[in-house]
This record gives C-alpha cells, sequence and structure tokens, in this order.
C-alpha cells in the first residue's frame, strides 16, 4: 500500500493490517478531513490486499483519538458546508464498517468524541483498563451532538437507556464499565492489549448483542414513550433554547428507523446546530480551557512531593486531591485530631473517584499526616492553607523558608491577603506565589496562580506547571484584593442580598439567574458558600473598594443562620439537601432582576481589566466560566458584552445607577470597549478607584 501522512501500515505473519493513526504536526490523534481522505484510500486497499483484518490503534504516546479536529468548524458559514463536512466522514465510515474482514479498535487513552465514533464503526473494540482510558461521547459540551453515526450506531449496540446516559450528559467512562454496559468487548491490562486484538481478529467471536428486552426500546412504537422519559429528565437539568444539542439527540433517535436515513438526518441535525450561536460560543470556550491548558506547558518542572499546612476544609481537600492526582502528601497541622477529618474525608473521596479496594489504599499510603512538618524539607511544592490572619503566615513563613529545598515552591492559599504583605517575613519573597483553589476542590477546575509584586517569572511558571499536573486549569493573576473571581463574583451576590432587602423572594432572584444560564442561583449560591464566608470576604472587599454590606447578612450570620453548614440560610436544609419552600415576595420584572445582578459582574470584569488584575478578556472569560460556572453557552461576561452589545451595556449601566444608585454606574475601562461617538448620549461614568485614591 502507499505511504500516508497521517497513518502507518504494518502487515504480520498473519495478515493483520495493524493501521496506526499518527496525526502529522499534532501532539495528539484528532479527525480532519485530510484524515478522512487518506483513510477512505486505505480502506479501498484492503480488499484488493486480501487482508484477514484491521486494527486501528495509536501512534501518539498518549491517547487513541480525542475527537474530530474542532479548528474545523471554526470556518463553517452555513449549514450545508457543515453537512458536507460531517456526511463526508459518515459515507467513509460506513464503508469502513461495510468491510466483510473483522475490524478493532485498539483503545489506550482517551477515546472520544469523533474517536469513540470511529470505535464503534469497528466490530470490535478492546481496552486498557487503566484509568487515564476514557471513552465517550463529549459532543454535547460543545453544543452539538455525535454527527459520524455516534447518535445511530450506539443506541443499536448497547440499547437507547444506556446509550442516552452516555450521550445525553456528553460522559465518558471508564474502560471496565464500557466493557460492562458492552461499549467495548473487552478491557485487558495494557500489556494484554495487542493480545486481545489478535485475538478478536483470528478467532472472530460473537460481536456484543443486546439483551432481549434492551432490543425492545428500540422498537419504533416503544421510542415516543421512552422519549418522554429523557425529555423529562433533560428538562429537569438544562434549558432547551440553551443547550438544544441534547434534546436534538433524543428528537433524531425516536423519528428514524431506517439507518441510512438516520444517518442523513443525524448530519443534518448536527450541521443545524454547528452554526448556531450556542455551539460557536461552546467552542470558544473549548480554545480557551486549551489555552488555559497551554499555560501548565510552560516549565520543565517535575515535582513529586507536596507538603500542606493547615488540615481545615480547604487543606484538607487539596492535599487529597493532590495524593489522587499521583504525588506524595504530607498534611500538617497543629494534632492529629485536626488531622483526622481530612483524613476521612480523603478515604471518602478516593472511594468515589478509584471504586477498587487496591488502588484506594494505594492512593491513602501516598497522604501521610504530618504534625511535626518533616515533609517540609523534602517537599517540591509547599502550600500553606491556615485562616487568614497576617500576623499569624508571616510567622509560619519565616518558620518556612530557611527549611525549604533551593527550588521548592513557597505558595498561599490566601484569597484575601496582598502577597506583597506576606513576602516581607521573607529573605527570599520573590519564591512566593499564590496558589489559590476554589471549594469544593474536587469539583472545581479553576486554580488562580496569583503573581506578587516581587514573585519571578520562573517561579510563576513552575506553578502553573504544577497546577496542570494536578489536572486543574491555572488561571494568572495579579496580587489584587478578591483577585479574580471573587472580586467579580461579590458585587454579583451583594446584588442578590440587595434585591432580598427590597423584597424580591429569593426564588424569584435565583430563577432569574437560572434563567440567564447559570449553574444556580446567587442565594443558593451563598447557602452553599456559606453565609459566614460571603460576609467575610464581603467586608474585606468593601474596605478596599467601598460599597455597603447589607444588613441583613450581617444579622444572620450572628444568628447562625449560615447555609447548608447549617441547617438554615435563605432556604432550609435538611441533610445538605434543600427543602423545598414557596415563591414569597413580590417578584419584580425577571428581566430588571437579571440586568441588576449580571451587570454588576460586568461592570467589575472591566473594572479588573482596566487594573491589569488578568491579562486580557479570553482569559477573563475563561476564569469566570471555570471559576464561577459563568453560563458557558454566552462565553463569558466580557464576550457576552460584546454579543450584547458594548454601547448596550454602558447605556443600561447607566440607567441602573439613575434608578438604583451609584453602584451600577460604568466604572473607568469601559471607554476600551466602546468609541465615544457611541457613546455621546450616555453620561460618563465616575472612576470609582481615582476617587478613592487607589
Amino acid at each position: 500500500m502507499a505511504e500516508y501522512q497521517h497513518w502507518k501500515l504494518d502487515t504480520d505473519k498473519d495478515n493483520i493490517l495493524w493501521l496506526t493513526i499518527d496525526r502529522a504536526g499534532k501532539s495528539t490523534n484528532s479527525l480532519s478531513r485530510e484524515v478522512f481522505d487518506e483513510f477512505d484510500k486505505i480502506i479501498d486497499g484492503i480488499d484488493e490486499n486480501k487482508i484477514s483484518g484491521v486494527v486501528i490503534r495509536s501512534g501518539k504516546k498518549k491517547g487513541f483519538i480525542a475527537g474530530a479536529d474542532i479548528s474545523q468548524f471554526l470556518d463553517l458559514k452555513t449549514e450545508d458546508e457543515a453537512f458536507d463536512l460531517i456526511r463526508q466522514a459518515q459515507i467513509v465510515l460506513d464503508k469502513f464498517e461495510a468491510l466483510s474482514v473483522p475490524t478493532v479498535a485498539m483503545i489506550s487513552g482517551f477515546c472520544l468524541g469523533g474517536g469513540c465514533e470511529l470505535a464503534l464503526a469497528c466490530r470490535y473494540r478492546v481496552a486498557d483498563e487503566h484509568p487515564s482510558t476514557k471513552i465517550g461521547l463529549p459532543e454535547v459540551k460543545l453544543g452539538i451532538h455525535p454527527g459520524w453515526g455516534g447518535t445511530v450506531r450506539l443506541p443499536r449496540l448497547i440499547g437507547p437507556m444506556k446509550a442516552m446516559n452516555i450521550m445525553l450528559p456528553g460522559r465518558a467512562l471508564l474502560a471496565r464499565n464500557a466493557a460492562r454496559m458492552g461499549m467495548v468487548d473487552v478491557a485487558v491490562p495494557k500489556r494484554q492489549l495487542e493480545r486481545a486484538a489478535r485475538y478478536y481478529i483470528l478467532q472472530k467471536p460473537k460481536p456484543y448483542v443486546m439483551k432481549w428486552y434492551e432490543c425492545l426500546s428500540n422498537v419504533a412504537f416503544v421510542r415516543p414513550w421512552l422519549a418522554k422519559i429523557f425529555y423529562k429528565k433533560l428538562s429537569a437539568k438544562v434549558d432547551r433554547h440553551h443547550y438544544p444539542a441534547p434534546f436534538a439527540i433524543v428528537k433524531g433517535w425516536v423519528r428514524d428507523n431506517d439507518k441510512n436515513k438516520a444517518m442523513i438526518a443525524e448530519a443534518k441535525s448536527i450541521a443545524k446546530l454547528m452554526v448556531t450561536e450556542t455551539a460557536r460560543h461552546l467552542v470558544r470556550v473549548f480554545f480557551l480551557q486549551d489555552r488555559l491548558k497551554g499555560l501548565a506547558k510552560g516549565a520543565d518542572f517535575s515535582p513529586k512531593r507536596v507538603h500542606v499546612i493547615g488540615a481545615g476544609t480547604m487543606g484538607g481537600d487539596i492535599a487529597a486531591w493532590c495524593a489522587l492526582r499521583g504525588f506524595h502528601v504530607t498534611l500538617q497541622d497543629q494534632t492529629a485530631e485536626q488531622i483526622a477529618p481530612a483524613i476521612k474525608r480523603a478515604y471518602q473521596l478516593f472511594k468515589k473517584k478509584l471504586k477498587r479496594p487496591h488502588l484506594v489504599q494505594a492512593t491513602m499510603d501516598r497522604l501521610q499526616p504530618d504534625i511535626t512538618g518533616l515533609g517540609v524539607r523534602s517537599a517540591d511544592v509547599v502550600i500553606e492553607a491556615i485562616f487568614e490572619n497576617l500576623e499569624v503566615k508571616q510567622t509560619l513563613f519565616r518558620t518556612l523558608e530557611p527549611q525549604l529545598k533551593s527550588d521548592a515552591i513557597l505558595a498561599t492559599n490566601t484569597s484575601s491577603i496582598p502577597l506583597s504583605e506576606i513576602a516581607t517575613a521573607l529573605q527570599k519573597p520573590e519564591r512566593l506565589v499564590g496558589i489559590h483553589f476554589f471549594n469544593p476542590v474536587a469539583m472545581m477546575p479553576l486554580v488562580e496562580v496569583v503573581r506578587g509584586e516581587q514573585s519571578s517569572n520562573d517561579v510563576l511558571a513552575n506553578a502553573m506547571a504544577f497546577v496542570g499536573k494536578i489536572g486543574k486549569l491555572p488561571l494568572p493573576v495579579a496580587s489584587k484584593p478578591g483577585f479574580l473571581v471573587n472580586r467579580i463574583l461579590m458585587p454579583y451576590l451583594m446584588e442578590s442580598m440587595v434585591l432580598l432587602e427590597e423584597g424580591v423572594s429569593p426564588c424569584t432572584i435565583d430563577k432569574a439567574a437560572l434563567d440567564f444560564g447559570m449553574p444556580m442561583g446567587p442565594i443558593t449560591l451563598a447557602d452553599k458558600v456559606g453565609l459566614d464566608v460571603c460576609l467575610s470576604v464581603a467586608e474585606k472587599l468593601s474596605s478596599h473598594f467601598g460599597g455597603v454590606v447589607p444588613e441583613r447578612l450581617k444579622t444572620m450570620v450572628a444568628d447562625g443562620r449560615l447555609g447548608v453548614k447549617s441547617g438554615r440560610g435563605f432556604y432550609q436544609y435538611k441533610k445538605g439537601k434543600p427543602v423545598a419552600e414557596k415563591a414569597k415576595g413580590t417578584g419584580k420584572a425577571s428581566k430588571d432582576i437579571t440586568d441588576r445582578l449580571m451587570l454588576r459582574m460586568l461592570n467589575e470584569s472591566v473594572a479588573c481589566l482596566h487594573e491589569a488584575v488578568i491579562e486580557d478578556a479570553d482569559l477573563l472569560d475563561a476564569g469566570m466560566i471555570f471559576g464561577t460556572g459563568f453560563a458557558p453557552f454566552r462565553g463569558g461576561p466580557i464576550h457576552y458584552a460584546k454579543h450584547r452589545g458594548y454601547a448596550e451595556i454602558v447605556v443600561r449601566l447607566q440607567a441602573l445607577a439613575d434608578q438604583y444608585g451609584e453602584r451600577f454606574k460604568p466604572y473607568v475601562g469601559w471607554e476600551n470597549f466602546v468609541s465615544s461617538a457611541e457613546l455621546k448620549d450616555v453620561p460618563s461614568g465616575e472612576d470609582r478607584l481615582a476617587s478613592q485614591g487607589l
């Protein structure tokens, strides 16, 4: 056979074609039009060369196939262009599926999206059982759905109930779970993977077949009944107008029973979605995430040991997460009794994430209590996570510095104290950096990497590399009050408190935010974070930036109504779960409430850009999406302002300022987005910062 740019072909003594995908010029495999063109030619040569079977494997060090090359979506202008791109790949995979010889996908590492769809076109699938192997169809997270036959092949392979449970949320399965579902034929240790692939080619066992009751669920007259269940579950989790893709999956499955017609309908459906604003914004978010991941690759730093000081909720959970990600971790506090709850929480996390007892035990062995702090001397990364008291932190850092390895990172998890103040206790202040996690640590993907006035570039680069190695997204921010995420989030939360004082019900306020696309309303969020924490942050930020902390918040904290952790905040809770309440209050116009909440965030976002808290608007958007869940389909605060119209936002802010007060005045910085001609009828915003001498 001919030589190819993206594929390597080898035939062994059994006449098995080992077809290796090795995308030229890329660190991971992705599927593009050029890759499919070559694959098409290879398929044509298989029958001509009398091959006994085909095994598809990866030539990359990491992963099988990550999915489609998302960059090719950016140039699509019309549905017809999108349909042609999708249909070309469908036809190639249909041809591959129709080969008379057995075909095997040999999966190790990620097998996602289009990569999974290619695997589904094979007769068999064998997978490496290592936890790094993830198999799934996450396309809904890009505002689209599987388009290369995934919505057709997967329900026919494992049944619609299991298939929808994978496709609708965009889940990725571990290999063993995929094998139990029938999505792969066998999960084996990596050393046995090639042997398993050879077995399926030479022995040709019967492929996986659904149970009889699973087959019934694919019958045409049953589908509409099942669809009602799928729609109901979806509607409880997402808004159809915000995220139409999962609803389109169900609609396509119900409508088309004939395979060829279903394929064409799938291509038409995804083509329509690919040119929507939702998909374009979510694709942008995908690239923002890639940019954050790229920031973690700027240094050749390979830490092995982490020492965490402070076994409270944050410190303990940081230590547990680092151990889960393969680090040897020592966790220090004053007594064993103070460390014990953190070890208990860590064990629960490991059981949930790892499942298998020997893996849980191995991870527990990497997490060691350390009352005396001996772990400092051997640590590559030392993270301070004690309570927010400057003098106590300074005393601690004076003690730590002489014990550190020369190249160790010295980090603080402070959320409110400027690094320059902590650094006065150090002989080498340039080695101090902020590594600010968000709660809950295991769930929040973002970590702010905070540069102090004296932090060295090498230390910052190493800190971002460390954040990447623990599977988080690093966001570089300046050491200014609140950093980025908390500073932008706090006006949003405080405005919700003002609305409460005006008589608007918590349910009405939360609904306005949910309708906008936020993952939860601000009142629910405040209860989850803890009203005492909200009050502390609000008081600290208001001391820097002005503003009034709502009296109701102070009163509730004084009364012990702290939110979920106390069983009562703005809502009531039982065993951590909310108790349903009837909406009460005035129920003001939702649009007015929404603008009051969201435009305060936008105003603060522009102020942060103006003060260089963050390097640029894209990083700000990424920080708010991955740090707060800011409606991803809107692309982030600044992107939303651009889409809605910068001038319109400024006009609206001024109108809100006239009606509700100075806190809505457009901050300095909007002039970077809006020309004076556009604002000729808008009164200029007051420079809040200059007026306070900041």
